[in-house]
């Protein structure tokens, strides 16, 4: 299942090839696994990177692109060519095709027409191979409304739970830099921070962005706030953004735990994301925060829309709100509510196991799994699900 297309540039002229790479910055769907400034060395560049499409500018010597892809259709069929030039020739665009390019576009590239190539490319591929599934990636952003409610939990227990379906591939994202501690539930000592990411984004490659992430044991991937708290490091919304998109073109989900600030750091995660989980319990300070929360973003119809809320701790004690009054103060329904089993998330978060793997068999664990499950389907099937179970299923969702 591929989310991610791996294309390679070769174009001898600095100024065409600076703006072609310009170009797909702004495509989260592609990766720029390579650039190559001669026709005679792209061969052997995409011998070693194997990319899923090769982007050629015949402009300067037409003769050795068109030799070049007639080289690599034989040499790496399953590279998707596409060419690039500003010549309109008919006897041109023939010898390109019968070489074996898939694409002829005109330069200057515009993205409409480079998205539609892509588009086709993709289509072509697709039914050339029946089992290979693609998928939009999905970005998920859990905030708290509270110090305490068990943001970070949540948003590391439903990572570990999505990474259980073999068919996603999941990064996590601890965007609290100051106190952030997703590692610590993870018990993972990484070598490197979204700090490293952020200051070499201008240079980062699809091989140096995995080397920045720690692995977990149950497949997850996780890149974690910097290391040390007096750091001078400040990462604005533009860095952010960049970070999201390159993490989107790689993983089939990505979950990004907040930290409680909501600047803007906060509010372009947020903005760049599918879902946003709105972490709460049932207590009067975390529901005024709620409701101080919803009308705040729902200012913005974009952002106000993607809010979700989830309900933790659900059942704690007698003290406790009431379902019924909650949902009369914020005004909305409950997306999901997480039950309370204080021991077996305290001994998960003390021993550094996530709950899928410390109790896999806990009521609270199945919540997570089949929260996940939300996310893992088609968009399809997850619009059906509401149907079937009815508007107040929330109410019997272990939640």
């Amino acid at each position: 299942m591929k989310r991610v297309i791996r294309l390679a540039v070769v174009d001898p002229s600095d100024a065409t090839r600076t703006q072609l790479k310009n170009l797909m910055l702004g495509v989260d769907t592609v990766w720029l696994e390579a650039e190559c400034s001669r026709y005679e060395f792209f061969m052997d560049v995409a011998m070693q990177t194997q990319p899923d499409i090769a982007l050629i500018s015949l402009d300067a010597d037409p003769q050795s692109a068109i030799k070049l892809i007639d080289e690599l259709r034989k040499n790496v069929p399953a590279c998707s060519v596409l060419v690039v030039s500003s010549s309109q020739e008919g006897s041109l665009i023939l010898q390109v095709m019968r070489s074996g390019a898939q694409e002829f576009l005109s330069y200057p590239l515009q993205l409409e027409d480079f998205m539609s190539a892509l588009d086709r490319v993709r289509h072509a591929a697709r039914s050339g191979d029946d089992e290979e599934e693609i998928r939009d990636s999905q970005v998920i952003t859990v905030a708290g409304v509270n110090g305490g409610v068990g943001s970070t939990s949540a948003a590391v227990n439903l990572a570990c739970a999505l990474a259980k379906d073999e068919r996603n591939t999941i990064a996590l994202l601890d965007l609290d830099l100051s106190l952030g501690d997703a590692d610590v539930w993870l018990d993972i000592i990484p070598d490197y921070t979204i700090q490293d990411v952020a200051e070499n984004i201008t240079r980062i490659d699809y091989s140096l962005l995995k080397r920045s992430l720690t692995k977990h044991d149950t497949g997850l991937f996780l890149l974690p706030r910097p290391v040390h708290l007096e750091s001078e490091f400040r990462m604005g919304a533009e860095e952010l953004q960049r970070i999201i998109a390159l993490l989107k073109a790689t993983f089939s989900h990505l979950v990004i735990d907040l930290g409680k600030s909501f600047s803007e750091m906060e509010l372009a995660a947020i903005s760049a994301s599918d879902t946003t989980l709105l972490i709460t319990q049932l207590d009067l300070p975390c529901l005024r925060n709620v409701v101080r929360l919803i009308q705040y973003f729902d200012q913005n119809e974009n952002l106000g829309d993607k809010l979700k809320v989830v309900l933790n701790r659900f059942g704690l004690n007698d003290t406790q709100i009431s379902l019924g009054k909650a949902l009369g103060i914020i005004g909305r329904e409950v997306f999901w509510k997480i039950p309370n089993d204080f021991a077996t998330m305290v001994e998960s978060r003390n021993n550094g196991i996530p709950l899928i793997q410390h109790a896999p068999k806990a009521k609270l664990t199945k919540s997570f799994i089949e929260l996940a499950a939300t996310f893992s389907h088609s968009s399809s099937e997850q619009q059906e699900t509401p149907a079937r179970k009815g508007l107040f299923s929330f109410l019997g969702r272990g939640k």
